[in-house]
């Protein structure tokens, strides 16, 4: 199930901030907008299911993301890398961990 800041960004279609812009509140039952302060107009229960899909797709892509993010080596490392073994060398290297986490599978 998505996250409901998630869906809230996928319905503003905009960065938000979620400490002034919109203020979110769990009281044990899930998550709720307590605070709306965007010029669009606060989103029905409705519409924010309607972003279920997209929202599962957005956390699963994120997650492929910092997973590969976390696995790479760092860029001083890779330059190393290509300057001792070559492009195909790093090349190697750098699919090992796109092929783990594949990013259009999702």
């Amino acid at each position: 199930m998505a996250n409901l800041d998630t869906k809230i960004k996928l319905y503003a279609n905009q960065d938000v901030d979620f400490q002034t812009d919109v203020k979110l509140q769990d009281d044990g039952a899930g998550a709720y907008i307590k605070e709306w302060n965007l010029a669009i107009a606060q989103p029905t229960a409705e519409q924010l299911a309607s972003y279920e899909t997209a929202g599962n797709t957005k956390e699963t892509l994120n997650g492929v993301l910092n997973n590969r993010r976390n696995e790479y080596p760092s860029i001083a490392d890779q330059l190393d890398d290509i300057y001792h073994n070559g492009i195909d060398a790093w090349k190697s290297t750098i699919k090992t961990t796109k092929d783990k986490y594949p990013k259009w599978v999702i």
